[in-house]
């Protein structure tokens, strides 16, 4: 799976919640100033390219649908995320992000409780 750039990441937040849309309908969701069309449009056909999303021709124009679930992508952002920065250690990162305070001990008791009710269900 090819990495998205922010702009491409932005946009497909915004296609993963609409499911199937045209140019128009994600250039709609952007607050004022709205980003050009042709600049959406630009990231649409990178989209494409990358396996992300299929356009189907609908009269003149197109409808675009993932082609990849959010799900996937955040597995595979979040593998290469733990492979990358913290020697593919799942507990590397938890402790890191306990480290910086970015998870709060009900937090961890939560993950915790997830990963033997994981282990129960087995």
């Amino acid at each position: 799976m090819e990495r998205l750039t922010a702009q491409e990441e932005d946009v497909m937040q915004r296609i993963w919640k609409l499911n199937e849309c045209l140019v128009k309908d994600i250039v709609q969701t952007y607050d004022e100033p709205q980003p050009p069309y042709t600049t959406v449009a630009s990231i649409f056909k990178n989209l494409e390219r990358k396996a992300y999303i299929k356009a189907k021709r609908i009269g003149n124009t197109y409808q675009y649908s993932p082609q990849i679930s959010e799900e996937e992508y955040k597995k595979s952002f979040l593998s290469k995320l733990v492979k990358n920065y913290f020697s593919d250690s799942y507990k590397s990162m938890v402790s890191f992000f306990a480290k910086e305070q970015n998870i709060s001990p009900d937090d961890l008791k939560e993950i915790i409780d997830m990963i033997e009710k994981r282990k129960d269900n087995k």
